[in-house]
């Protein structure tokens, strides 16, 4: 208790305040390169994103912003995102570069490969952890490395599912390349695997890495968490935008705040 009583003051140390903001700059930079990824994914989609029900309706893809000022918009959210990132530090510099060089591979070639399209987004989950980690200097967990690549490889096997409960007949292939090589059987397979290597692999991490013990409070959350995401991608046909069942889902938000609540709690109390 006396640690905890230490880190609450601790918050009137310029250290830890040093550490915040470094932390929320790098957030919002890797916020800004996000946006410029996802312009040139829809500069180079914009054909197969007017087969699609939903994503026809895309700024480009609808034509209501042109190819020219796209471009421009995303040469300096991504110049300007890495060039700060070096400010800030090297090594954060490096790995920014890292995932905007994977995202263009990605979003050029990388996305028309079966398995390795949704692997690459995995990655891109795990270099933020690491960007995260190495701005505050500090030694992450193999294991949350291991549960982050399962958990986005579970998000990106769901939307693949979703896309092509949606779409029917040609408009499957005219969308994404690598749809005419999945199946949801095989996708459901898939998915069969890395929800439970997802929820071993927090598991050992809040029962072994450097964290308190009672961490261990937290997994029937994510118990929660996964089988409700599978309940709406089977029951709901949702999937499709991860971000959307995130928000709107009241039960799957509710979840997420009282994991967080007593993650806090856990850390502050026993640390």
């Amino acid at each position: 208790m006396a640690f905890s009583l230490n880190l609450f003051w601790g918050f009137g140390d310029p250290f830890v305040w040093r550490l915040l903001l470094q932390s929320s700059a790098t957030f919002l930079l890797f916020c800004t390169i996000s946006s410029g990824i996802y312009l040139i994914n829809d500069l180079v989609d914009i054909e197969s994103d007017r087969a699609h029900p939903v994503k026809r309706l895309r700024p480009i893809a609808s034509g209501r912003v042109n190819t020219s000022t796209a471009i421009i918009c995303a040469s300096i959210l991504l110049g300007l995102s890495v060039a700060m990132g070096f400010m800030m530090m090297m090594e954060l510099g490096l790995v920014m570069l890292t995932y905007v060089v994977l995202m263009v591979l990605y979003s050029f070639y990388l996305k028309r490969v079966v398995i390795i399209d949704v692997g690459v987004i995995a990655a891109g989950f795990v270099i933020r952890v690491v960007a995260g980690a190495s701005v505050i200097s500090v030694p992450v967990s193999p294991w949350l490395y291991i549960c982050t690549i399962f958990g986005a490889l579970f998000i990106g096997f769901a939307k693949r599912r979703n896309e092509l409960k949606v779409l029917e007949g040609d408009a499957v292939a005219d969308h994404r390349d690598t749809l005419r090589d999945y199946s949801i059987p095989l996708l459901d397979q898939l998915i069969a695997v890395v929800v439970p290597s997802t929820l071993i692999a927090y598991s050992v991490y809040a029962a072994t890495a450097d964290v308190p013990r009672q961490m261990i409070m937290t997994v029937p959350f994510i118990v929660y968490g996964l089988f409700r995401y599978l309940f709406l991608v089977h029951s709901k046909d949702l999937g499709g935008k991860p971000e959307e069942i995130l928000l709107r889902d009241k039960p799957l938000l509710g979840n997420i705040l009282l994991w967080a609540i007593t993650s806090g709690g856990v850390l502050f109390l026993f640390r």
